[in-house]
């Protein structure tokens, strides 16, 4: 008799269990990539399509930068210039080194269109000059993120009219295109 109850017992756990569990499934929603849930994120905070936020490092290195007031020659985040925010960001999140200001930097690019731009790219300004005087890191949607002299690190839109006006052109990196093209070819594989 005592056998018989703890195995009714036992059964009415079990089916009380996958009932509890049965029932509260479709009401937790547990992210199963915790890439997505940061792509969501960024692409909230930055306006930025959740589809363009293809790489989580990059944004979250613009987003821990953003507000850092602009300083020509600062290195830090009590201030930093255009140039400089560009070499660092390319050196955390692509391990890559590039030159130290927006001329030489564009000395190391393939120049691209504008409609070709990805995540990632550098984007190139004249600001009142026949030179290359500005430099900032392409995120998608047309945003791109910069070390803005009147308002430090912050993301603006290329279609903008002030931006608009002293575009020169998009560059992408040539060992990252290399990088590119050798992904691509696996993947074609």
């Amino acid at each position: 008799m005592e056998k018989k109850f703890l195995v009714v017992i036992g059964l009415l756990l079990g089916v009380l269990t996958v009932n509890v569990q049965a029932q509260t499934a479709g009401k937790i929603n547990v992210p199963e990539d915790p890439d997505n849930l940061a792509k969501e994120y960024f692409s909230q905070i930055m306006g930025i399509a959740a589809s363009a936020t293809t790489n989580t490092k990059l944004y979250q290195f613009v987003y821990e930068w953003i507000g850092t007031p602009y300083r020509l020659g600062g290195k830090s985040k009590k201030g930093i210039d255009c140039s400089t925010f560009a070499y660092e960001l390319y050196e955390k999140v692509f391990n890559t080194s590039i030159g130290n200001n927006s001329r030489n930097i564009y000395t190391q690019v393939n120049p691209i269109n504008k409609r070709d731009l990805k995540p990632g790219d550098l984007v190139f300004f004249k600001i009142r000059s026949r030179y290359i005087t500005h430099v900032g890191v392409y995120l998608g949607d047309n945003k791109f993120a910069h070390a803005s002299t009147s308002k430090g690190v912050m993301i603006s839109n290329l279609d903008e009219a002030y931006w608009r006006r002293y575009y020169f052109n998009g560059g992408r990196m040539l060992k990252a295109q290399n990088n590119q093209e050798e992904s691509e070819v696996l993947n074609l594989n």
